[in-house]
């Protein structure tokens, strides 16, 4: 069966599907209405089915123009990769990884991999992006990025995981606070404190992690910040707007007015994990994904 269509009707055809508006899909291709309508209903004479229903007021797509857009938008999401990688291999390198992270991944875990991983594959292009676990989520689904470190429990299907590191959480306190590493004895000590906190929507599944700590400890904590960045939390801190809980990884020495007690005699424990679409055919994601599993931290 041989199809005479071009690229661009499918292009056409993924700009009506998107806007369900002939005349604003005309405008964004910067071609005429008429031009337009005309490409489709050639592509639907070609393939010999009706991909919109129209009357006078809307647009809408038919069964078979749903499933064509899912599919299309699928294979062009696969082409434009492919054509990224071409011109990579133009310019002299091998390929390029998209990462997607939260911030505690930053502060050993990706520096690492990147560093080891860089003396193996010194012309790869690396892409990194700070966002939160639902953006990573949607954008590993898209295969917008490669790989993500995320602090989750559990992914949608489709995507697989694995865990990198397992580790305690950390107090913050400012530095003149009364609560010392030896004076500490629990969580309750703390119940009258204001808490700062990561913002539940950068991560739902580590927030009721965290509140599981206060649980345990028969108290609801006094929540008077939320944020997503720790630096923020550590500049909160040390200006006696509350306490904390972070990730050890989190801890640093370098940060002035605050300081950490490890919660090392609780349960509760973290777990960053990498995570990425079991679909993705990046050659490159397969390496990282090797190195990642023979390191240790």
């Amino acid at each position: 069966m041989s199809y005479q269509f071009e690229l661009r009707h499918l292009r056409y055809f993924l700009a009506v599907a998107e806007d369900l508006h002939f005349r604003k899909a005309a405008d964004r291709l910067y071609i005429s209405q008429p031009g337009l309508s005309r490409q489709i209903k050639n592509l639907e004479e070609e393939i010999g089915v009706s991909l919109f229903e129209r009357n006078n007021r809307r647009v809408t797509l038919t069964k078979a123009g749903l499933f064509l857009q899912g599919e299309l938008q699928k294979h062009f999401n696969d082409l434009e990769r492919i054509i990224e990688h071409t011109k990579l291999l133009h310019d002299g390198l091998q390929g390029d990884l998209k990462l997607g992270y939260v911030g505690s991944a930053m502060q050993e875990i990706i520096p690492t991999l990147l560093v080891t991983f860089r003396k193996k594959y010194p012309k790869i292009l690396f892409s990194l992006k700070e966002m939160d676990n639902s953006q990573q989520i949607t954008q590993l689904q898209s295969q917008d990025i490669d790989l993500g470190f995320v602090r989750m429990e559990r992914v949608p299907r489709g995507l697989s995981t694995y865990p990198i590191v397992k580790e305690p959480f950390c107090l913050v306190l400012p530095e003149n606070h009364a609560i010392t590493s030896t004076s500490f004895k629990g969580i309750h000590q703390l119940k009258d404190e204001s808490f700062i906190l990561f913002d539940p929507e950068y991560s739902a599944s580590y927030y009721e992690k965290v509140l599981q700590i206060f649980d345990d400890s028969g108290f609801t904590p006094i929540v008077t910040h939320n944020t997503i960045h720790s630096n923020s939390i550590y500049k909160l801190v040390a200006h006696n707007f509350g306490i904390s809980i972070v990730p050890k990884s989190l801890q640093s020495d370098y940060v002035k007015g605050i300081k950490f007690i490890e919660l090392n005699s609780i349960s509760q424990r973290t777990v960053l994990s990498a995570v990425w679409n079991i679909e993705n055919r990046n050659p490159i994601l397969t390496n990282f994904l090797t190195e990642i599993k023979k390191s240790k931290f």
